[in-house]
């Protein structure tokens, strides 16, 4: 008998473990920490599922991602441009389509299976009102201008999604349809870094609202929320023409905590977090039912064109060896 109360006793604590590993989500992300903090209780809340988030760059995760592909370490990767995606490839992912896919603005719907779009990234300008002057700044063209030289804050494209939106953002906008222009203008501008490149996003919106930096080539959610902290700051959206580009998640291959990552995707393309999204976080809603908060910029207002993120995807490996080449040859 008390064999039998010890063999059940050992089940059932048995039992007990896997439901509570079962109760778990590991999460790489890219997210502002204020994202997280504002989505994560939230999600733990409706669920009872224990979340474990590790922030890093894109391009880091996505290498880790990568090596950990024979035993994942994380379910899901949260926060990445549709071109990172792409060039990181399909294999290193789940198919899973979230429940309010139909809820969804028809160019932001999961279309290849596994890209879930969860809000909309605008690229922008971060000006600092008590730097500028009367040095103008409405666009691209402007940062080419000698006396912002070494002023002006952008991180590696190689380590951030940001910086190779903006890259990407400048080939096609000063370009159009010739790349090569587009190339010469980056060359230009790699010059007129004075050799500073950061490494971190939230460098080049930090580093524009404490005054070391001029202007950052920044995205809306951070610069919005720099505005609101009272910093001296304005937007500025490129007249040349500015793309507005998905955030990113997916489901990484292989999950261990797969339904849970379900969850997660459900939740986060849900009504009640899209809503939050514009009214809390400064991110604009993927859903056709969610409105537009009273903060941002109506989208008539800003100069956007529509850019081809495939050939992005396809061509980051290639753009950023060439971005580096141009970059050092002026250090």
């Amino acid at each position: 008998m008390k064999k039998l109360l010890a063999l059940c006793v050992l089940l059932s604590m048995c039992l007990c473990s896997a439901a509570f590993a079962e109760e778990k989500l590991v999460i790489y992300t890219t997210v502002s920490k204020g994202v997280v903090s504002e989505l994560v209780p939230m999600f733990e809340k409706e669920t009872g599922i224990k979340v474990e988030i590790v922030r890093a760059g894109v391009g880091e995760l996505i290498k880790r991602i990568q090596s950990e592909k024979d035993n994942p370490l994380a379910d899901v990767l949260w926060g990445s441009a549709l071109a990172s995606l792409q060039a990181a490839g399909e294999p290193y992912f789940e198919h899973y389509v979230s429940v309010n896919n139909d809820a969804m603005v028809d160019r932001y719907k999961n279309v290849e299976g596994w890209v879930t779009r969860h809000s909309l990234a605008v690229r922008c300008l971060l000006v600092n009102k008590n730097l500028i002057g009367d040095i103008p700044v409405t666009g691209y063209a402007d940062l080419l201008n000698p006396a912002l030289k070494g002023k002006i804050s952008h991180v590696d494209p190689s380590a951030s999604s940001s910086g190779y939106g903006h890259l990407c953002n400048m080939l096609f906008a000063m370009g159009g349809n010739d790349l090569d222009k587009g190339w010469e203008y980056v060359d230009k501008f790699c010059a007129n870094l004075g050799n500073k490149l950061l490494n971190s996003s939230s460098a080049v919106w930090k580093g524009v609202n404490d005054g070391e930096y001029t202007v950052g080539l920044t995205y809306e959610e951070v610069a919005l929320q720099s505005v609101k902290s009272g910093a001296p700051v304005k937007i500025v959206y490129m007249k040349e023409g500015c793309f507005v580009e998905a955030n990113c998640t997916a489901i990484i291959k292989n999950a261990k905590n797969l339904e849970n990552a379900k969850k997660f995707i459900d939740f986060l393309t849900g009504k009640e977090a899209q809503s939050m999204l514009i009214n809390k976080l400064n991110l604009r809603s993927v859903r056709k039912d969610v409105e537009m908060g009273a903060d941002f910029t109506a989208t008539e207002d800003i100069p956007l064109f529509s850019a081809d993120t495939s050939m992005s995807g396809k061509m980051k490996k290639a753009w950023l060896a060439k971005f580096k080449d141009l970059f050092i040859q002026y250090e």
